[in-house]
């Protein structure tokens, strides 16, 4: 069997573009890949187009190793976010066609599953009127669909520093969450990595009474020392890691001790096996691994096969039943959540496929995200 091309197709929202990736082969099976980019869509296309000619196009889907080294590798300069993520597409869409052929899901191909069902937790379930009220109902309602596990940034437009009003309204916004989930449901507590280390533990300590589940990318993601200051001084997990494309680049994260969840992007650092040998390396450090997850239901369905079959698997987050929920509609099989949990699928592949006419109905869009803006937390209810 052999590659003959691939197709892209971006599936836009006014936040986010979805980058969907066909890989065809000569015996007439598909494979798809998925993954979200921030304001580099159109320069993965474009990676993707040389891709192909260079080292896609004539390669076998089943040799997944060797595609990957060629792709990261075969072209001498280091590979970064743009590169890793089309890495990520192609060798997911080959996991497809692999499980396709010989008729198995694809965490039968990686060892098998150790659990039936994977836990969930939500976010973007905060598009409403930011203010403890509206966030009470909002959290209510979570719950009511059967998650135990929510996330929140509450901080606005911090950098760096929260200035004391600020604080007490991130406060009170906790609070209110907290109140309308109750005292056994996770709260994840997200910093989108903008705080000096001694705000993020000022604020930390501000908010242990509500016992977050997590304190995620408390500071920028470049200074693992400014992690480390942080790590000492609260008592909570630190998560970090969706920003880290390559998991060599791991290492010192591992070594320096500062990270008890890890959160590495199946989208972002190569795929499904380039983020299994991360999670067998954070189980020699006792470190568990919660993927970031913002894309569609094809990168979730990729991301479960990776939690069917990974001893230290915490949990998967999952956007798709609140921000932008209608994408759902472009994949056939799109995982669903059930109290709490999404079930392992024994469908083969990633048991899902893009149906593209449904994803020509929701053309590329100028998404952008951007923390530094002034008011990007109030985002209007959809």
């Amino acid at each position: 069997m052999r590659i003959t091309g691939i197709s892209t197709h971006v599936v836009g929202t006014p936040w986010r573009n979805l980058t969907y990736v066909l890989v065809h082969t000569d015996e007439g099976l598909t494979g798809v890949g998925e993954t979200r980019m921030l304001g580099r869509t159109d320069a993965l296309v474009g990676y993707l187009r040389e891709a192909e000619a260079n080292h896609i196009a004539g390669s076998d889907p089943f040799a997944v190793e060797d595609l990957v080294r060629r792709m990261k590798y075969g072209d001498y300069g280091r590979a970064g976010e743009i590169v890793m993520s089309g890495i990520a597409v192609v060798e997911m869409a080959c996991w497809d066609i692999k499980g396709k052929a010989l008729g198995v899901p694809v965490w039968q191909l990686l060892g098998g599953k150790v659990t039936d069902r994977v836990k969930a937790y939500a976010n973007g379930w905060y598009t409403t009127e930011r203010t403890p009220e509206a966030y009470h109902k909002a959290a209510q309602e979570v719950v009511a669909r059967g998650y135990r596990a929510l996330k929140i940034d509450p901080f606005g437009t911090g950098h760096f520093e929260l200035d004391h009003e600020q604080t007490r309204y991130a406060v009170s916004l906790i609070e209110a969450v907290r109140d309308a989930i109750g005292p056994e449901a996770e709260l994840m507590l997200e910093m989108h990595g903008r705080f000096s280390p001694a705000t993020a533990v000022r604020l930390a300590r501000e908010l242990a009474p509500f016992r977050p589940a997590w304190l995620e990318e408390p500071v920028p993601p470049e200074n693992l020392k400014a992690l480390e200051k942080v790590a000492a001084k609260v008592d909570m997990p630190i998560a970090t890691g969706e920003r880290i494309h390559d998991r060599i680049e791991f290492r010192e994260l591992f070594e320096s001790q500062a990270a008890d969840i890890i959160q590495p992007d199946v989208g972002h650092i190569g795929g499904i096996l380039e983020t299994r040998k991360l999670a067998a390396t954070a189980e020699t450090h006792y470190t568990l691994v919660a993927p970031h997850n913002v894309g569609g239901s094809v990168l979730t369905a990729a991301s479960l096969q990776l939690g069917a079959c990974t001893p230290n698997f915490k949990i998967l987050e999952h956007f798709n039943d609140f921000a932008d929920a209608e994408i759902k509609k472009v994949v056939r099989g799109a995982p669903h959540v059930v109290d709490g949990h999404f079930e392992v699928s024994h469908a083969p592949g990633l048991g899902v496929e893009l149906d593209v006419d449904a994803a020509a109905e929701f053309p590329q869009q100028k998404a952008r995200f951007d923390l530094w803006a002034e008011g990007w937390e109030k985002r209007s209810p959809k």
